[in-house]
């Protein structure tokens, strides 16, 4: 069988026609240089060089070795940096599932400062509804999410990335669309848009709470799982919504934003399963921050 040594041997050779030079460059001595060329060519059953007294030169058959032979090595030295590479998390694929909140926030950061330290490690970005990511990544559909927190999972970890406030979405010609800031207290009756909490439990969650904080119970009157859906819900004036802050940056027409005083907060966590042996997660949950990758 021939093997790559006999390769790089008769390519050594082939460049310097000379035996002699070909074994000082590989570090060898002549004669096991002169040897494996033999079998080499008693191998392929051609004659690749002619010897002669002071230079070899190369049979129409080494000539065109020559070239073949360049082409598996310069493969093989391919394939052998791919394998380190791929080992280090340096080459290969990561799928990332994210929730739209999150392309306005942390997304866009994150992926621009991996691509950048990983060029060779494609990237596949999905939007999501919060509440299928983690789901996702536990099934192995994603290799990480990027969601709310989604509170203690058995085989998932996570690490928080970033903190958003809830704000006010109103149509313009609403009452409390005057207001620089709103309170619990001013949103007493005013019918609610909102996603269900079964779509986006923390979320739902936070903005029970805040009404709450007012001595007030919200009055639902629509339901909608996108929070595009909601916010173009309040551009009808159907009702009001607290949102995620990030929804002020897309530009809806018919819809102003407001504060909310004391206003909650939602997380945006990373989360993984560290079962999960892609070598490309590693590196990626290090850009995010991650203790200990």
């Amino acid at each position: 069988m021939i093997d790559i040594r006999q390769m790089r041997y008769f390519v050594a050779l082939a460049e310097t026609l000379h035996f002699g030079r070909a074994a000082e460059r590989l570090h060898i001595s002549q004669p096991p240089l002169s040897r494996q060329i033999a079998a080499l060519e008693k191998e392929l059953g051609v004659r690749l060089l002619e010897r002669g007294s002071r230079r070899a030169t190369l049979t129409h058959a080494g000539r065109r070795f020559l070239e073949d032979a360049r082409a598996v090595l310069a493969a093989y030295d391919q394939a052998c940096r791919n394998a380190r590479l791929a080992d280090l998390g340096e080459l290969g694929e990561l799928s990332v599932g994210f929730m739209m909140h999150a392309a306005y926030t942390v997304v866009p950061r994150l992926t621009r400062r991996f691509v950048d330290k990983h060029p060779l490690v494609r990237i596949e970005l999905r939007e999501a509804v919060p509440s299928l990511l983690a789901d996702a990544v536990l099934a192995g559909r994603f290799d990480a999410v990027i969601t709310f927190d989604p509170g203690p999972m058995r085989g998932v970890a996570a690490h928080r990335l970033h903190e958003e406030r809830l704000c006010l979405a109103l149509n313009p010609g609403h009452r409390l669309a005057g207001k620089a800031a709103v309170g619990p207290e001013d949103l007493a009756g005013e019918p609610l848009i909102a996603a269900p909490a079964e779509a986006v439990p923390t979320l739902h969650d936070a903005i029970v709470r805040y009404f709450r904080s007012g001595g007030i119970e919200p009055s639902v009157r629509l339901e909608a799982q996108l929070q595009q859906t909601v916010v173009s819900l309040v551009a009808e004036g159907l009702g009001i919504a607290l949102v995620p802050a990030s929804m002020s940056r897309i530009g809806y027409p018919d819809v102003v934003f407001r504060e909310l005083e004391d206003a909650p907060s939602v997380a945006h966590v990373v989360a993984w399963r560290p079962a999960n042996l892609n070598p490309a997660l590693r590196p990626f949950l290090a850009e995010a921050g991650v203790p200990g990758m």
